[in-house]
């Protein structure tokens, strides 16, 4: 992407304005998991109706182990799981009784398990009709898709998929030594023998990336940005790691001395051990960054506002011995710091990023943020929590949230401040920050993020909602039970609409 062609994407707004935080498969559908198509469509016109013209979601990659899309396969493959079946069915790759199989999944959750081998079967089928059942139209976007990703990732990462299926789902590290040190006549031997496979790992990838065109495209037509995220690390699982392994601390067998993490916080008193493995950043300086350019450079093709995870860890980051047990143990080293942005703003020109810039944050983190011009976080559920809380201290240059991804719904956060009636310290505490009352206390956070003096507040679909505790999307420092939550058909009434459309409007923040 070229400094020109970022500087036409929508960025940072010039006025106020507001959104929600809803991951594509959270939205409503027949077929197990929300999809890229007509679903997301109403939702964008949803979020048209309230006024609402930011769409926050997670990482868009294929997850593995756990479901989390922070840990995603790859950071520029898209995930499969979210590719629309209507839309495979209308262009004749799918039969209507072939989508059955994923009509008797749950609706009010993901049930992962069920769900993968199910879709998966699916899209192979529609792989392999593509040859004979495609259009000349479809056909030659396909021919132009590959013209450029196979130049950079499309071909590892296809052989990466292959790879792995054939391993028993084993992570490259433990696959023979072969394919584990990428021995390219072993390569070689092993693609021509998959030739099928890998084929069809690539029209998925076309599927998906075809159709996030088009519904890119659709929420420009009506006005809404698309707001995506990025990890700051990549599992050391993934086609990433395996392609590009010189950029990590990993040794040649693909182990990590030390691993990512964060010291003990707000959500863990022995910290988070990601386990993600350590950038060598040295080793990426000296070739100018051009694997994060390629990185954010996808990412910006995907959407128009990027937050990027844990900005903290590019001042300096948590490494954790391998080893150990919990995150507790660990130290701070330093990151690349301004090296990295500068080389990021000279190859992709001015950046559309948000800093993740939440807990623990030294001044020297902040002052890399604001060298850049790049906007911030604040999450009331964490900002309430100061007895010295006052709404004017949020900044202009901030996303404000009432609570992120990783948060307990609003009603969960206030009902777990307390143990019933009569309302706790700390529940009085909320409710004088926000006017509201335990009733519509959801309602009072949502407007006082959009009473701040951020450019953009974001509250999560659920808080509109007025979930509780069921709706939680994450719980970090768990394992089970994450990422499952979707929302129904008819849950954003009219009723809703009118009121959250009313809100934005006193709130000033209508286009």
């Amino acid at each position: 992407m070229t400094r020109k062609q970022s500087q036409n994407a929508p960025a940072w707004p010039a006025a106020p304005r507001g959104g929600t935080c809803l991951h594509v498969s959270s939205l409503p559908g027949d077929f197990g998991i929300g999809e890229i198509g007509a679903a997301a469509r109403r939702f964008i016109d949803s979020l048209v109706e309230m006024q609402l013209r930011v769409w926050q979601f997670l990482p868009l990659g294929p997850t593995g182990y756990g479901d989390s899309p922070y840990q995603s396969l790859s950071s520029f493959a898209g995930n499969e799981l979210l590719i629309d079946v209507a839309a495979l069915i209308q262009r004749g790759l799918l039969r209507p009784a072939e989508a059955d199989t994923l009509k008797s999944l749950p609706r009010g959750k993901v049930d992962f398990g069920a769900l993968i081998p199910r879709k998966h079967a699916l899209l192979r089928r529609a792989a392999e009709r593509f040859d004979t059942t495609a259009s000349t139209a479809l056909k030659a976007r396909y021919d132009a898709f590959r013209a450029v990703a196979e130049e950079s990732w499309l071909e590892d990462f296809a052989l990466y998929r292959v790879l792995k299926a054939e391993h028993g789902s084993r992570a490259w590290m433990d696959w023979p030594d072969p394919y584990r040190r990428r021995q390219p006549g072993a390569l070689k031997t092993f693609a021509a023998r998959h030739a099928r496979e890998i084929a069809q790992v690539k029209i998925i990838q076309f599927l998906f990336h075809d159709q996030w065109r088009l519904l890119r495209r659709y929420a420009k037509q009506k006005g809404v940005v698309l707001f995506g995220d990025l990890p700051i690390y990549i599992p050391e699982d993934s086609a990433d790691a395996w392609q590009a392994g010189h950029i990590l601390q990993i040794n040649a067998d693909g182990r990590p001395d030390a691993v990512a993490g964060v010291p003990p916080d707000y959500f863990s008193d022995t910290g988070q051990l990601w386990g993600n493995p350590l950038y060598d950043w040295e080793r990426q300086a000296a070739d100018g960054f051009q694997w994060w350019i390629g990185r954010l450079g996808q990412a910006m093709r995907v959407a128009d506002l990027v937050r990027i995870d844990h900005f903290r860890g590019f001042e300096s980051y948590w490494a954790v011995p391998a080893s150990a047990p919990t995150a507790a143990t660990g130290q701070w080293l330093r990151g690349p710091g301004d090296s990295l942005f500068e080389a990021l703003q000279d190859a992709l020109g001015p950046l559309p990023v948000i800093a993740e810039d939440l807990g623990e944050i030294t001044g020297a983190v902040h002052a890399l943020r604001d060298r850049h011009g790049l906007p911030g976080m604040r999450v009331l559920q964490f900002e309430i929590a100061d007895e010295d809380f006052e709404l004017g201290n949020i900044p202009v240059n901030a996303v404000c949230y009432t609570g992120t991804h990783d948060n307990d719904t609003v009603r969960g956060w206030f009902a777990s401040a307390g143990t019933g009636h009569p309302l706790s310290t700390t529940q009085k505490r909320i409710l004088a920050a926000c006017d509201g009352t335990a009733a519509t206390v959801h309602h009072d956070l949502i407007r006082l993020a959009f009473q701040s003096s951020a450019r953009l507040a974001i509250a999560p679909l659920q808080d509109f909602l007025g979930l509780g505790s069921k709706a939680r999307f994450n719980t970090p420092g768990t394992a089970e039970g994450n990422w499952r939550w979707r929302t129904e058909r008819g849950e954003l009434s009219p009723a809703l609409r009118d009121q959250v459309l009313q809100l934005v409007e006193d709130a000033g923040r209508a286009p």
